[in-house]
């Protein structure tokens, strides 16, 4: 599984933390997607990395701007992990 974590500006309220994971959710197969517009970010959770170019093009449609996207291997957080 990979994250992958989009830095984005423009979201001001928790309406736009919704109006981007929609877009997310709808463009690209993913497992979870969660957004803070206090933190500018977006986390995705999927089987398979996504492309960069096709989540900004997604994104910058619905008028916010993509500042970075980085990818890692995703690893779940235990209950009791440090």
């Amino acid at each position: 599984m990979t994250e992958t974590v989009l830095k984005i500006d423009g979201m001001s309220c928790p309406m736009c933390e919704s109006h981007v994971n929609d877009t997310v959710r709808s463009k690209f197969k993913v497992k979870k997607v969660t957004s803070s517009h206090k933190k500018g970010e977006t986390v995705i959770v999927s089987e398979s990395s996504l492309r960069a170019d096709e989540l900004t093009e997604a994104i910058d449609a619905t008028g916010y701007k993509v500042l970075s996207v980085e990818s890692h291997p995703y690893v779940k957080k235990g209950l009791f992990s440090r």
